[in-house]
């Protein structure tokens, strides 16, 4: 689906079948507007699943990765966002930190995020995938459709068009 969209324009179409995040992510990939199905990681301080699951096939879906709002690490990194780019995820969503920006801003990905932050993760393989997240005063519902852009991000039960 090329851009026929941008926030807004879905917010004013469909008031009452969005859920807006609250304003605390930044844009930091190379594809400002993204959008798919979610899938969730739940993990503190740890990648592990972040590295599994973007090992996987993406189909289009935006990983959703509740990192606990952690800004002592990056959750994702240059190679990390190269595996989701290969395996076709269109984005990732993280409510912690990255790294490797000045890289992962000229990949065709989107990826939005609190912050940057130049240490890595540990990996003990530590928490869930494909159970309901809740940050950014929201809750992300695995197979529900989130949307992003530079006006913000929004989630809604079903695919949403402009008419």
């Amino acid at each position: 689906m090329n851009q026929q969209w941008s926030l807004p324009d879905l917010c004013d179409a469909h008031p009452e079948k969005v859920r807006v995040a609250e304003p605390m992510f930044n844009q930091y990939g190379g594809r400002a507007a993204f959008w798919g199905q979610i899938s969730t990681v739940i993990c503190f301080e740890d990648n592990s699943l972040v590295a599994d699951r973007v090992s996987e096939s993406g189909l289009g879906r935006v990983l959703v990765v509740d990192a606990g709002g952690s800004l002592r690490c990056g959750m994702l990194g240059d190679n990390l966002a190269q595996k989701a780019l290969d395996n076709e995820w269109a984005g990732l969503i993280i409510y912690g930190c990255i790294r490797d920006v000045d890289i992962i801003e000229r990949m065709p990905l989107g990826v939005a995020a609190l912050a940057t932050h130049p240490m890595k993760s540990v990996k003990r393989n530590v928490g869930r995938r494909d159970e309901i997240a809740s940050f950014a005063g929201i809750d992300w519902v695995p197979d529900e459709y989130v949307y992003a852009d530079n006006n913000g991000i929004l989630v809604s039960k079903g695919q949403l068009s402009i008419d």
